[in-house]
């Protein structure tokens, strides 16, 4: 391995140690519903991201705001003298990608077949402290 290879490699490893993530895989909502929900928490401040997905009417912010209380807690156990508060986390990263599509067939006039497709989604949330940003800076 080159040095400029093992500099980057032991940057990134040193990134994950202070980043957490949640993954919510095969989720049964369509992504385009999801990333509605998910646009709007992007970069917040995570007790304001819970608030606002508690009282958010769209069905797809329950599900939000369980894997961000997940991640949270992922935090947390990466950083056992910490406390959440103080450290100043926010949602540094979130996206939506296609899961599996269900193909299901509905009756039809004349005898014919309409598709019905059940779509899916991953998410992925990446959890930060904007302290630690500072800090190196």
């Amino acid at each position: 391995m080159g040095a400029r290879k093992k500099l980057m490699a032991e940057r990134l490893k040193a990134e994950k140690k202070v980043t957490a993530i949640a993954k919510l895989n095969d989720c049964p909502t369509s992504p385009r519903k999801m990333r509605l929900v998910a646009d709007v928490i992007r970069g917040v401040e995570v007790n304001r991201a819970l608030d606002i997905l508690k009282y958010s009417k769209k069905a797809a912010s329950g599900r939000l705001e369980k894997l961000l209380k997940s991640a949270i807690n992922n935090w947390e156990a990466k950083n056992e003298g910490q406390n959440v508060d103080q450290a100043n986390l926010y949602v540094k990263e979130i996206f939506v990608n296609q899961g599996r599509t269900l193909k299901r067939m509905r009756p039809a006039p004349r005898g014919q077949a309409g598709r019905i497709r059940k779509r899916s989604n991953h998410v992925t949330v990446v959890v930060d402290s904007k302290i630690d940003e500072q800090t190196e800076e």
